[in-house]
């Protein structure tokens, strides 16, 4: 006598999982079991910080993609789709508001790694079923070698199964290019916890659609946008600004840094720049218009002209308080205080890390330095950076003949001016805790 064995029962805990790729072109069957089409796509609809929820399949039926809803479907990870009802919408499918498509959107394009700041390409998908519904959980972005003999393999085969390397769907951005459902992904998405110059690098590796939806969830963010601009390659930020209007680029602008701003302006074709200028706020026009009378490769052209300024009369407290309400400044402009005479010119430069440390009641005079290191507007930068090497600086003052201050240069932009251009966008160096915890 034989005995059929009984079918292993599921772990507790465990979760029902599929591949996209192992799903794909599956068998789709009436209720007898004869076969009418095969599954083409899947759809998913974007729940802001919820992963994405299969709502339906797409089937192929003799050349006609179709609409089929998931739940007339009797097990969506079985090896053959039987249909559960008898009747079927045999209209063409068309997408609604808010649907993405796994494989016409996702599958084979690029995505952001919002962990390592790069755009990597989706290989595979993960699904899984959790409380009766099938939400997308994972992202294989690993190539695999092709295979010399056979296929890819069964969907259920060890090899298979190996060569997969799934990480969590909540750590990827994708770029779908469908605007239908860019606003259902939550406020910004996942871009906003990328630092301004990593949103920059995407936007120079990233091809015209993919900056199109990059630059559209950053438009959504005015300070971020202007920070990214801020970062980016002058000849891409000119052309990415060239391609909006006056008004558009001056609202850009009015919230960049005065300097950045000026180079902006100068990268624009000479028939714009004038019309930008005037629509910008009257501050900020002045600054900009002020830097744009210096040589870009002096110290005049590299210089901000925010800085924070005391009396020499004032004490450690004071100096702190006026640190403390220059919230608008750049952090690396408030790292030094500057200390002026009754005339407005430059007599000392106290760092922040000494104020800090002094008596509070301490006039600023007594920390300061009263012969700081400074440079005239027409010092070349190469002369600035010497500078700021040997005297371990990170801000330099800039001062005209009568030593009145005009303006502040970072040690940031000072590297910026001086690193060859070959190196300034190579690929950063990792931390060594970079990839701790990757399945992989």
């Amino acid at each position: 006598m034989t005995t059929t064995p009984a079918a292993p029962v599921p772990q507790a805990g465990s979760a029902r999982t599929l591949h996209l790729l192992d799903l794909l072109r599956r068998p789709l069957t009436d209720q007898e079991g004869e076969t009418i089409g095969r599954l083409s796509d899947v759809i998913v609809r974007w729940r802001g910080a919820e992963l994405p929820l299969v709502t339906g399949l797409v089937a192929n039926l003799g050349g006609r993609e179709v609409y089929v809803p998931v739940d007339q479907v009797s097990a969506v990870d079985s090896q053959v789709l039987r249909l559960n009802s008898p009747r079927l919408d045999l209209r063409r499918f068309e997408r609604r508001h808010g649907e993405v498509l796994l494989r016409a959107d996702v599958l084979g394009h690029r995505l952001i790694d919002v962990e390592s700041a790069r755009l990597v390409k989706a290989v595979d998908l993960k699904l899984e079923e959790r409380t009766g519904e099938w939400v997308l959980t994972g992202v294989d972005t690993h190539r695999r070698p092709r295979r010399l003999f056979g296929g890819r393999g069964g969907a259920s085969g060890a090899a298979g199964a190996g060569e997969r390397s799934f990480r969590e769907w909540a750590k990827f951005e994708p770029l779908i290019g469908h605007s239908g459902s860019a606003l259902l992904r939550g406020p910004f998405g996942r871009i906003r916890r990328l630092k301004p110059a990593q949103i920059a690098d995407l936007l120079e590796e990233a091809s015209k659609e993919e900056e199109s939806e990059i630059l559209g969830q950053v438009h959504a963010d005015p300070e971020l946008e202007a920070d990214v601009f801020e970062e980016l390659d002058e000849d891409l930020a000119s052309r990415l600004l060239g391609a909006r209007t006056d008004a558009d680029i001056a609202a850009v602008l009015a919230r960049m840094r005065a300097d950045d701003a000026a180079d902006a302006i100068a990268e624009l074709p000479q028939s714009r720049r004038q019309p930008v200028l005037d629509l910008l706020p009257v501050g900020q026009r002045t600054k900009v218009l002020t830097l744009m009378g210096f040589n870009p490769t002096s110290a005049g052209g590299l210089m901000g002209v925010d800085f924070v300024a005391v009396p020499r009369e004032s004490r450690v407290h004071e100096a702190l308080a006026t640190v403390a309400r220059s919230s608008a400044l750049q952090p690396e402009a408030l790292t030094s205080v500057h200390v002026l005479d009754d005339r407005g010119r430059l007599c000392g430069v106290a760092r922040l890390v000494g104020l800090v440390q002094a008596d509070q009641a301490a006039p600023v005079a007594d920390v300061c330095d009263d012969d700081p290191v400074r440079v005239g507007a027409d010092t070349d930068v190469v002369d600035v950076a010497v500078l700021m090497s040997d005297y371990n600086l990170i801000t330099i003052p800039v001062v005209d003949e009568q030593r009145n201050m005009i303006g502040i240069i970072t040690v940031d932009d000072v590297l910026e001016a001086t690193l060859p251009e070959d190196w300034r966008r190579r690929e950063a160096a990792e931390p060594p805790d970079a990839h701790r915890g990757d399945s992989s």
